[in-house]
């Protein structure tokens, strides 16, 4: 258990500060519109869009981040060309860039990914996948 709540905790601190737009990504591309529902209107919602390759393992393909307004942050994936993603997203409630867990290795700060699968431990890509063509998406992600 320990194991799992230390590969969470590295994963997804390091690839959300990390996280930032690449170069392979084409302009013939779609758009990926998240709307992440919110009580808080503390702080901001920092997402990540990841291929198969790339999920919980290296720098994601793209990152962005909204603010929440009307109890929800929209989060916007430009240019994103036909395949397979995955997103996982966290609430930075303090605003610190960084996910944040207790010493016991627990995630202090909501975190949510594609298709609303939560479950013990890390994400998996098995649940979080979507495929992406060329029409615009449109998703709701719960934390």
């Amino acid at each position: 258990m320990k194991t799992i709540i230390l590969t969470l905790t590295f994963a997804i601190s390091t690839l959300f500060v990390n996280a930032q737009n690449d170069a392979n990504v084409t302009a013939d591309g779609t758009t990926i519109t998240v709307t992440v529902p919110l009580a808080s209107p503390d702080g901001t919602v920092i997402a990540a869009l990841f291929n198969e390759a790339t999920f919980m393992k290296a720098a994601p393909l793209q990152g962005t981040e909204s603010k929440i307004e009307d109890g929800k942050a929209i989060l916007t994936f430009t240019n994103v060309a036909p395949g397979t993603y995955g997103i996982t997203l966290y609430h930075d409630k303090n605003g610190n860039k960084i996910m944040d867990f207790e010493p016991n290795g627990m995630p202090k700060e909501m975190y949510g990914v594609s298709n609303n699968v939560m479950n013990f431990g890390p994400p998996q890509w098995n649940d979080a996948q979507f495929e992406v063509a060329s029409e615009p998406i449109a998703l709701e992600i719960r934390m």
